[in-house]
C-alpha cells in the first residue's frame, strides 16, 4: 500500500508542470541609462575629429565663398553670390574641365587592368605573391617622389629616350612639351600609380567569394571565362562600383602629379590647380572657395548619377 501511495506521488509529480521561474528584476534606472550612453563614449573621439577636421573647415570654404576675402586681411567683406557668377560667366575658369578627360580615360584603363590582375592572381599561378608586391608598390611610394621620378623619366634624353634607343627607336620629341603629349605623360603616371589600390579591392572581393562555386563550376566544366562572368563579376558588383565612384571623383579632382610634373604649365592645368592658383598666387580666396564648393558640388552630383544608374543590389550567389 505504502509502495502504491509512494508510485501515484511519483506520477503526480512527474506530471505536474514544472515551477515557473521568476522573471529577472529590471535594472535599475542609472544602468540602463549608462548602458544607452556607453555607444556614443565610443564614437566621441572619431566624430569630434571627424566635425573639427572635416564638417567645420568644409562649413568655413562655403562662407568664404560668399566674401572677398584675400587670405590675408583680417577684414572680409560679404559679396554674395558675386564669386559664383563669376565662376559660370568666365568660361575659362571651367575649361580646365576638359584636361579631366585625359585623367577619365585613363581610370578606365586602369580599372580594366586591375580587374584582370586581379582575377589571375586570385588562382595558382606560380611567383603570384611577387607580382601582387610588384602591382602594389607603386602605391606606397609618396606622390611628390612620383612626380620626380617621372619628371626625370619624361624628359628629353631622360630614361625613356634611354631605353626606346636602346631599342632601335629615335625619339626626338617632346614628352612633355604640347598638351596632348603631355596629358597622355601624367594619366599614364596615374595609372600607374593608382593601378594598385584598385588591384587590392577588388583582389580582397574576388577571394571573400565562397570557394565552393568555382568547384562546383569547375565540375559542371566551366571555363575560366565562365567562372569571371557568372561567378566573380556578380560577386564583386559592390566593389566595382566602388572603384567607378573613385575614379571619376579623382580624375575631376587631380592635382598632385600634374603640380609637381608641370606645375599646371603646356596645358595641363586641372580644376584643383586652377583652385589652388587662385587662393595662393592671386590671393582671391573667396573665389577660390567658391571654386572648391563648386568641385564638391559636381562630384557629389557626379556620385547619385551613378548610384542611381547602377543600384547597389545585394549580391547572392547561393
Amino acid at each position: 500500500m505504502a509502495e502504491t501511495t509512494h508510485k501515484a506521488a511519483v506520477g503526480t509529480s512527474a506530471g505536474a508542470a514544472p515551477p515557473a521561474v521568476p522573471a529577472p528584476a529590471p535594472a535599475p534606472r542609472p544602468a540602463r541609462l549608462w548602458r544607452g550612453i556607453t555607444p556614443w563614449l565610443f564614437l566621441l573621439a572619431p566624430l569630434t575629429l571627424l566635425t573639427v577636421f572635416t564638417y567645420a573647415p568644409i562649413a568655413n570654404m562655403v562662407a568664404y565663398s560668399f566674401t572677398d576675402w584675400d587670405g590675408l586681411s583680417p577684414e572680409l567683406h560679404y559679396t554674395g553670390t558675386e564669386n559664383y557668377t563669376e565662376l559660370l560667366t568666365r568660361p575659362d575658369l571651367f575649361e580646365v574641365f576638359w584636361v579631366s578627360g585625359y585623367y577619365l580615360a585613363a581610370s578606365v584603363v586602369q580599372i580594366v587592368a586591375a580587374l584582370y590582375f586581379a582575377t589571375v592572381l586570385s588562382f595558382n599561378v606560380r611567383f603570384r605573391n611577387f607580382f601582387k608586391g610588384v602591382l602594389f608598390f607603386p602605391y606606397l611610394i609618396n606622390g611628390v617622389a612620383i612626380g620626380f621620378v617621372f619628371l626625370y623619366f619624361f624628359q628629353d634624353g631622360g630614361t625613356l629616350d634611354s631605353v626606346l634607343g636602346l631599342l632601335g627607336v629615335e625619339s626626338d620629341r617632346a614628352w612633355l612639351g604640347t598638351p596632348e603629349s603631355a596629358n597622355t605623360s601624367l594619366a599614364a603616371v596615374s595609372v600607374w600609380r593608382y593601378l594598385g589600390l584598385n588591384f587590392v579591392l577588388f583582389l580582397g572581393a574576388i577571394q571573400s567569394i565562397p570557394g565552393e562555386l568555382y568547384e562546383a563550376a569547375e565540375l559542371d566544366g566551366a571555363s575560366r571565362w565562365h567562372q569571371f562572368r557568372y561567378i566573380i563579376a556578380p560577386g564583386i558588383r559592390p566593389v566595382l562600383s566602388l572603384t567607378v565612384i573613385l575614379s571619376v571623383s579623382g580624375s575631376l579632382a587631380v592635382f598632385e602629379i600634374p603640380y609637381i610634373m608641370t606645375g599646371g604649365a603646356t596645358g595641363t592645368e586641372t580644376f584643383v590647380i586652377q583652385t589652388v592658383k587662385l587662393a595662393f598666387q592671386f590671393n582671391k580666396t573667396g573665389l577660390a572657395s567658391a571654386a572648391a564648393v563648386v568641385l564638391l558640388l559636381i562630384v557629389l552630383a557626379v556620385t547619385w548619377v551613378q548610384r542611381r544608374l547602377v543600384p547597389d543590389d545585394k549580391v547572392d550567389l547561393t
